[in-house]
């Protein structure tokens, strides 16, 4: 895994110059999980932040009863666990790696001294972060407004864009994991599936899903 790599071509380092993305590379620190290993559990402090270099990482939260409902899962370069670097609190969520992943840490006290050093780091950071408060709203009124049909649509166009095939997505987590995001369960979301199946608006073989008929899917509500 080259780190100063993987840190260049992400979207919060991008812009930055060469020498900053050395300086950052230089406080980053390889870290390596193993499938179903916990990375930090919700509440504990916020020493500082990572980024998946190799891998995937499932952000989630437990309810009382012990549900587990998946907030957000990250790759390849997307950063995650950020938010307490800024405000100094525990973090407000589990992260958990789907398999082996290898991750680039950043402790807060260092990265707070590059900042202060240059600034337009700390700008770079609030665009990813804007980014993923807009995704977060986007997500939180689908979950409370929108039926799991339409989140189901949603969630596979986001796919589509995001992997750039307008045709085919590829589904890079489970059936299960991929209900817990959208707020259901298993057997609905199977049931869903099926439907649209029946309906031609896609076809379904393994983790490949072929989007028939977009439109029809993007005018679900």
């Amino acid at each position: 895994m080259n780190k100063l790599q993987i840190i260049g071509a992400s979207f919060l380092f991008r812009g930055l110059s060469p020498k900053q993305l050395e300086d950052i590379a230089g406080i980053a620190v390889e870290k390596t999980f193993q499938r179903g290993e916990t990375i930090f559990f919700e509440g504990d402090k916020g020493v500082g932040f990572y980024m998946v270099g190799e891998g995937k990482v499932k952000i989630f939260k437990v309810s009382p009863a012990g549900k587990e409902h998946i907030l957000h899962i990250f790759g390849e370069g997307e950063p995650f666990g950020e938010v307490p670097v800024f405000h100094g609190q525990p973090f407000p969520a589990n992260a958990e790696a789907l398999i082996k992943t290898r991750t680039i840490f950043f402790p807060r006290d260092r990265f707070i001294d590059l900042v202060e050093a240059n600034p337009s780091i700390a700008l770079s950071m609030l665009a990813v972060l804007s980014l993923r408060l807009r995704r977060f709203a986007s997500q939180i009124e689908s979950l409370s407004l929108k039926e799991v049909p339409t989140r189901l649509a949603n969630y596979l166009i986001y796919l589509s864009e995001e992997q750039g095939n307008d045709g085919v997505v590829e589904l890079d987590i489970s059936k299960g994991q991929l209900a817990s995001l959208l707020g259901t369960i298993p057997e609905t979301l199977s049931r869903i599936f099926a439907k649209m199946s029946d309906e031609g608006l896609i076809r379904v073989n393994g983790r490949s899903i072929s989007l028939l008929d977009k439109d029809a899917l993007l005018a679900k509500e």
